[in-house]
C-alpha cells in the first residue's frame, strides 16, 4: 500500500484532570481496517514523530493505528518529561483507547496494543486492568523488569522517594546519552535530538522514582500476564536489558507467546536500526499481527 493510500488525521481530547492530550492515527483510506492497533510511546518521546515509522508501516499492512502522547510528553499538556503518576499515563491510555474501540466503524475489529520501552510497562498494566479486553501485544524492548546488579540499595529507595515529594520536578537524576546508546543509526539520532518534543534533560526526581516502582510492580507480576503476544528485542540493547525479556517470557501464563531476540541490533529496533534490520523486525511483526487479526473478537 502506498503512502497515498494512508489517511493521517491527529486531534486533542480532554482527560479527567482537564489536560489536553495529543492523539494521532493512521489508517488504510482505501479499505476497511483489519483490525485495531494502539501504540504506547517510551519515556521522552512522543508518537506523531518518532513513532511515525511504526504508524506508516502497519497502517501499509492494512491495520488502523492509533496513539496518544501522555501527559507531559510530546504535545500534551504538562511539564515536560514530568510524570507525576504512572496510573494516570495507564488510566488516560486506557480511557482513549476503550473510546476509540467503542466507535460503530470498528465494531467486532480485534484490538491490539504496541509498547516499546516504557509504552511496554504501560501496555502490561493496560491488560492487567483489564485482562480479557486486549487480543494481543507486540512489545518492543519493553522496560518490564530491573536487572538485579541495577537495583539500587532500599536506602537510596527511600530518599528517593521522601525527595520527590519535597522536590518533584527537579532534575538532578544523573544520567548518560540515552540517544547514542538506545538509537544505531547516525540519521535517526539526529532527528531526535532535533525534535523538540522530545525530552533531553535530566529524568525529573519523581519521574525516576515513579519509572522505579512501576518496573518494580510489573516485575512482581509477570506470572499474571495471559494475553497473546509478541516480544522483539535487540540481543545488543544497552538501555533495557534482553534478559528482562527472556523473563517475561518464560514466566507470563500466556498460553500464545513469541520471543524474537535480534543479535546485533540495539534498543531502538523499530527506527533506530539501518532499513535492512527494520524490515526484518515488522515483517516478524506483521506475520505475528496477521495471524492473529483475521477473526472477529
Amino acid at each position: 500500500m502506498a503512502d497515498d493510500d494512508i489517511k493521517y488525521e491527529e486531534e486533542f481530547v480532554l482527560n479527567a484532570r482537564g489536560m489536553n492530550l495529543f492523539t494521532c492515527q493512521w489508517r488504510p483510506s482505501t479499505i476497511e481496517p483489519k483490525a485495531l492497533i494502539f501504540l504506547c510511546h517510551g519515556y521522552a518521546m512522543e508518537c506523531s514523530i518518532s513513532m511515525r515509522g511504526t504508524g506508516t508501516r502497519l497502517a501499509q499492512a492494512g491495520f488502523a493505528v492509533h496513539g496518544m502522547d501522555y501527559e507531559g510528553h510530546g504535545k500534551s499538556s504538562g511539564l515536560q518529561g514530568y510524570i507525576t503518576s504512572f496510573n494516570d499515563i495507564v488510566v488516560d491510555c486506557s480511557k482513549y483507547f476503550a473510546s476509540v474501540c467503542e466507535k460503530l466503524e470498528y465494531k467486532n475489529r480485534r484490538k491490539f496494543l504496541l509498547g516499546e520501552s516504557m509504552g511496554g510497562a504501560i501496555v502490561l498494566m493496560l491488560h492487567r486492568k483489564e485482562p480479557t479486553y486486549w487480543d494481543g501485544a507486540i512489545l518492543v524492548a519493553p522496560m518490564c523488569k530491573i536487572v538485579e546488579d541495577m537495583k539500587p540499595h532500599p536506602i537510596v529507595i527511600s530518599i528517593l522517594s521522601k525527595l520527590s515529594n519535597v522536590i518533584p520536578t527537579w532534575r538532578i537524576i544523573p544520567n548518560e546519552d540515552i540517544i547514542d546508546r538506545a538509537i544505531k543509526s547516525e540519521e535517526w539520532r539526529e532527528e531526535v535530538r532535533n525534535n523538540h518534543y522530545c525530552y533531553k534533560g535530566k529524568p525529573r526526581l519523581k519521574t525516576g522514582y515513579e519509572l522505579f516502582m512501576a518496573s518494580l510492580d510489573i516485575e512482581s507480576n509477570l506470572d499474571k500476564v495471559t494475553l497473546p503476544f509478541i516480544i522483539v528485542h535487540g540481543g545488543d540493547d544497552a538501555v533495557t536489558d534482553p534478559s528482562v525479556s527472556e523473563a517475561l517470557y518464560t514466566l507470563a501464563e500466556s498460553k500464545d507467546k513469541t520471543l524474537k531476540l535480534y543479535p546485533g541490533m540495539c534498543h531502538a529496533l523499530t527506527s533506530g536500526e539501518p532499513k535492512e534490520n527494520i524490515d526484518i523486525v515488522f515483517s516478524d511483526i506483521i506475520k505475528w499481527l496477521n495471524e492473529r487479526a483475521a477473526s472477529t473478537s
